[in-house]
């Protein structure tokens, strides 16, 4: 009974606007409808091929480029929650208007602008988050925001799934209402963003840097391009969950293919809400390249089993299990992988230049993967996405050899967690 407890006293003793920032997540993912179904809008809406949906989508995310760019030179000069608090203004007028518009390439364009100003301000969220918790605590700040977020996606998914057909506007509606909510609740409960002061022997690497560039940060500390390419090529293998598996789910049921993905969708957000502690839990010893490696090797085998039973409606959801597991340990290890090895004054630039990479290097491999798709088919996609995974993982032992020598200080033994709450 104690261990169950501690699921959710591990994240007591965390400062009060992290907490207000979970809830901010909460409410925002509530109306997450839209960004599950784009490949389904674009392919069944508007008819789109493929590799017509491929360039779209590589097209976005070539202009999120300098608004991620900008985002993080704005996250390290300027006020975090003043960004955060103007970019979800922007996102809540774009998404009303192509609530009251019927579908075009204009509301996609509003869509897009939309993503674009909620990329601008991903920097400042994950650096305010590293700001206000000390470098022992971040595994635990990260994963409660990373629940926080799934907690509000549990739902969305299956209703945009169920409203896709008649009443797609209404997802647009909804996303508008949901962000403007979140951005009232920082906006107002978010007062005090003042960093807290580290002492640590483990916050040596993060100690602020008045001058230098990122780039001068990156010569110094090589082992974070490893670290940079390893989980960008993770990332264009994992956007493959909203690309190829809503194609092929189209493909071979028809109709019925939005709401099948738009459940299994929510099966993600619901194993993310059941497992994130559990797994923060029980592997909180491990260190964040382990856990890193792990979640890449069981994103694959997802990808594996949705790839071999396909047509075997079952199979998804059990793919889908395996997947999420993987997201998880990956996801609540990036976060404090990162903070831990950079200067605070360049947390932003360095997110910003992280969601650049990570954005060509997908824009790339889903051109590659739509004309894949094409032209030799569903499995010949899946193989070449199993490729950046293996490559991710590789470079992901890379980081395993040698973080331990370059980083020392962040290998010391790890407090129990328990204590750590209790305390």
């Amino acid at each position: 009974m104690r261990w169950f407890t501690g699921l959710f006293t591990q994240y007591k003793g965390l400062r009060p606007e992290i907490y207000i920032l979970f809830f901010g997540r909460v409410v925002t993912n509530l109306g997450s409808m839209v960004w599950p179904m784009l490949t389904m809008i674009l392919s069944r809406k508007m008819n789109m091929s493929a590799s017509m949906i491929a360039v779209l989508t590589v097209g976005s995310s070539v202009l999120m480029l300098p608004a991620n760019l900008l985002g993080g030179r704005l996250a390290d000069r300027k006020s975090k929650k003043g960004t955060i608090v103007a970019c979800d203004a922007v996102s809540v007028v774009c998404y009303l208007i192509a609530a009251a518009l019927p579908l075009s390439y204009f509301t996609l364009a509003l869509f897009v602008a939309a993503g674009i100003c909620q990329s601008m301000e991903y920097p400042s969220y994950n650096a305010l988050i590293a700001d206000l918790t000390l470098t022992r605590d971040r595994d635990r700040a990260y994963s409660l925001q990373y629940l926080g977020a799934n907690l509000g996606l549990v739902l969305s998914p299956t209703l945009g799934g169920l409203l896709f057909e008649n009443h797609l506007t209404l997802a647009f509606l909804f996303s508008g209402i949901a962000i403007g909510l979140s951005t009232v609740l920082i906006f107002f409960r978010v007062k005090n963003v003042t960093p807290e002061q580290d002492d640590s022997d483990e916050a040596v690497y993060q100690q602020a840097k008045a001058e230098g560039s990122i780039l001068r940060v990156l010569k110094n500390n090589p082992l974070l391009l490893v670290f940079l390419l390893s989980m960008s090529l993770y990332y264009a293998a994992y956007g493959q969950y909203s690309y190829l598996m809503p194609l092929d789910m189209g493909k071979v049921h028809g109709e019925n293919g939005a709401v099948l993905y738009g459940t299994v969708s929510s099966l993600n957000c619901i194993v993310v809400v059941l497992f994130t502690p559990v797994i923060t839990k029980l592997f909180r010893k491990l260190r964040d390249p382990q856990r890193i490696l792990i979640g890449q090797a069981l994103i694959a085998a997802g990808y594996a089993a949705f790839l071999l039973l396909l047509g075997f409606v079952p199979a998804y959801y059990a793919a889908m299990l395996l997947f999420t597991w993987g997201e998880i340990f990956t996801t609540v290890a990036e976060g404090p992988y990162l903070t831990a090895r950079v200067p605070a004054s360049h947390r932003g630039r360095i997110n910003g230049a992280s969601a650049v990479l990570a954005t060509v290097l997908q824009g790339g491999i889903s051109l590659a993967v739509g004309g894949t798709y094409d032209h030799a088919g569903s499995a010949a996609a899946w193989v070449l996405v199993l490729g950046v995974l293996g490559a991710a993982a590789a470079l992901t032992v890379v980081l395993l050899l040698r973080d331990k020598k370059v980083y020392p200080a962040l290998w010391t033994p790890k407090p129990d967690a328990e204590k750590q709450t209790e305390a």
